[in-house]
């Protein structure tokens, strides 16, 4: 997962939300507005896993910078 990830699943939420509460169409057999939420949870599930993901390898990480003892 990449800054692209994010990306598409803001994409996905923003989506959703046109589809939720903006269209106001009827389709046979199909429900747009609960296609809308569903959505709307996919790009925010894919925000949570990109975030996390990106924590593991964030920049602030404490690091130990002193000598270990076989090195001296």
């Amino acid at each position: 997962m990449n800054n692209g990830s994010i990306a598409l699943s803001l994409l996905l939420m923003a989506v959703g939300a046109i589809l939720a509460w903006a269209v106001d169409a009827t389709v046979t057999g199909l429900d747009i507005q609960i296609v809308g939420v569903i959505l709307m949870i996919v790009g925010l599930i894919g925000v949570i896993l990109s975030l996390l993901f990106w924590a593991s390898f964030a920049p602030f990480a404490r690091r130990d910078d002193r000598p270990r003892q076989d090195q001296l």
